[in-house]
């Protein structure tokens, strides 16, 4: 099994919208993709809690996939590309690590 796990600092107004509301829109987007990605077994996003330290990542998700191969399609799949370039346009910044579990 392959973790993914990515947390995103968001810019904090972008596309006319707050840090927050750009979040909770990332998750929408996310909650989307499940059932569109075959090789996607889980997911979970979560959001920077409201009263946690300003410099957190506003914004995580944690993925489960069977192998590499299977995080090189959803990174490809065109669902997932959408997010992508919403994401590039409202991010600070990205932090990312795949592991073996």
């Amino acid at each position: 099994m392959i973790r993914h796990i990515v947390m995103f600092k968001l810019l904090p107004q972008a596309e006319g919208r707050t840090a927050r509301e750009n979040a909770a829109l990332a998750v929408s987007m996310l909650e989307q993709l499940r059932g569109q990605i075959p090789t996607l077994r889980s997911m979970q996003t979560a959001v920077n809690a409201p009263d946690a330290p300003a410099d957190n990542y506003e914004l995580a998700l944690i993925c489960t996939f069977d192998d590499l191969a299977g995080l090189d399609a959803y990174q490809n799949h065109p669902e997932h590309r959408k997010f992508g370039a919403f994401i590039s346009k409202v991010r600070a910044s990205r932090a990312c690590i795949d592991f073996e579990e």
